[in-house]
């Protein structure tokens, strides 16, 4: 037998563990990570466009870029009428996800909440899915009678996402965190010396949770920031007990296991929020039926369409739409003139100020620029506000285009492009042992594994191999 194919592969997946923590700021607190940091292979993980966990973990799992995959954000319209967006899942994956590929070659896997896996799309192994499965009643694993296991693994019930992590009951909600957490650690903890298996990946989205609702409390620089607060350690405490847990699992791992430990993207502080669609109404390209009353979110049916050339979905960055003649139901924008109108709608996009009139450094991306191929119903502008500090807020009626609310719930940080790459394995040459890398991409992640694992990697997967071990 080839030592490539004694090899095994575990990824933990820390949805969006910021860079600027795990290496910098609390590097000291953080004994596991810092030892990868000292015996194997780290860096910065680049993520996609946009840098969202829908579709970055399918991105990084498949080597296809969004433009690709046809997913460009949590929800995605389904066609070009005006109808809400709807979710996406695992049945708006199309390209072969990594599990899938090894699969075919033999390979065991062991799948735990990788977004997007609701429903559960079969492998040679286990599947759990993830926090997109609306409720345990649903058939979430496969095969079927995997779900039978988990709470008792658990030794609780098996939580695949917490209620709500938009609340203002912080001390509930890191408590339901902390919960969820641990019992997914007892289940991966289990399997991983109990189930057979050649790739693991498994993806906590607790940290995600944290990140969002307890930024604030921890950050000097956020503007809602208060010296002394209860909950200034909280996320801290988080991120080492991840490094605890993970230390645990690294101190039983065989000689044959190549760890990695990976976010799909990073986080900072949220400054605040622009309103794109009050914006949009301003500047006279969306119209509405009548004056809302009070702030509101953009719907289809408050729209007058005859008088509409442009509307925006809000959420982390902005999606633009243009309401275009033979494309939309109550098109207005000859497609002659779509180029030229896109082009000036980008340019007026990227001076939008801050609340203080100072520029926000904005970002305003065609799809066809930056993706290998356009797929689904994309976006014709995708706009990031401020380097990603200002979110984009979908509401109307704000009488203002700055807001420091989000129209979602309580939300302290916005992601960033730059997530975390950290590689441990025997194999790895002691002259590298210790190296940052550079210009490391979540494209590079899928090529990496099948190389490990001794599989044939398909021509048209993007990235590169990282380390030939």
């Amino acid at each position: 037998m080839s030592h490539a194919e004694t090899k095994k592969v575990l990824i933990i997946g820390l949805d969006s563990a910021a860079p600027q923590l795990v290496f910098d700021q609390w590097k000291e607190d953080l004994p596991t990570f810092s030892w990868m940091m000292n015996e194997g292979l780290w860096g910065e993980l680049r993520s996609c466009i946009p840098p969202i966990t829908v579709p970055a973990w399918a991105a990084m799992m498949s080597g296809k870029d969004p433009g690709e995959l046809g997913i460009y954000g949590f929800r995605n319209r389904r066609s070009y009428r005006y109808d809400s967006p709807s979710t996406s899942n695992a049945l708006a994956v199309k390209e072969p996800m990594l599990w899938d590929l090894l699969s075919s070659y033999g390979k065991r896997c062991v799948v735990i909440g990788v977004p997007p896996t609701y429903p559960p799309p079969p492998v040679h192994g286990i599947l759990v899915s993830c926090f997109l499965t609306p409720n345990k009643q649903v058939q979430f694993t496969f095969p079927d009678e995997i779900k039978a296991e988990l709470d008792t693994v658990a030794e609780g019930d098996y939580l695949l996402d917490v209620a709500q992590f938009r609340t203002e009951n912080k001390e509930k909600l890191l408590d339901d965190i902390f919960v969820m957490t641990r019992r997914r650690f007892k289940v991966i903890k289990k399997w991983l010396r109990e189930k057979p298996w050649d790739f693991f990946v498994v993806v906590e989205i607790g940290l995600d949770r944290m990140q969002h609702a307890f930024w604030k409390y921890h950050d000097p620089q956020h503007p809602k920031y208060e010296k002394g607060n209860r909950f200034e350690h909280a996320l801290r405490d988080y991120y080492r007990y991840l490094d605890r847990e993970i230390g645990e699992i690294v101190d039983s791992l065989d000689d044959d296991t190549v760890l990695f430990v990976l976010s799909d993207h990073g986080a900072k502080k949220m400054d605040g929020g622009i309103c794109i669609n009050e914006w949009l109404r301003s500047e006279g390209y969306l119209a509405l039926k009548a004056e809302p009353a009070k702030s509101v979110r953009l719907e289809a049916d408050m729209v007058d369409w005859d008088r509409t050339r442009a509307w925006a979905e809000g959420g982390y960055y902005a999606r633009v739409f243009l309401n275009v003649e033979g494309r939309e139901p109550s098109g207005v924008i000859p497609p002659a003139h779509y180029e030229a109108f896109r082009d000036e709608l980008k340019e007026r996009l990227l001076s939008i100020p801050d609340d203080e009139g100072r520029p926000l450094q904005n970002s305003v991306l065609k799809p066809e620029e930056i993706y290998r191929t356009v797929k689904g119903v994309p976006p014709d502008l995708l706009v990031f506000f401020g380097d990603l500090s200002w979110r984009s807020v979908s509401l109307v009626g704000t009488r203002g285009i700055h807001t420091f609310e989000n129209d979602t719930g309580p939300d302290d940080a916005n992601h960033d492009y730059n997530g975390i790459f950290l590689m441990s394995s025997r194999d790895i040459s002691p002259s590298l042992r210790g190296t940052r890398l550079n210009n490391l991409t979540l494209y590079d992640i899928a090529p990496t594994v099948l190389n490990i694992l001794g599989c044939r990697i398909p021509k048209e997967m993007m990235g590169k191999v990282i380390v030939r071990l």
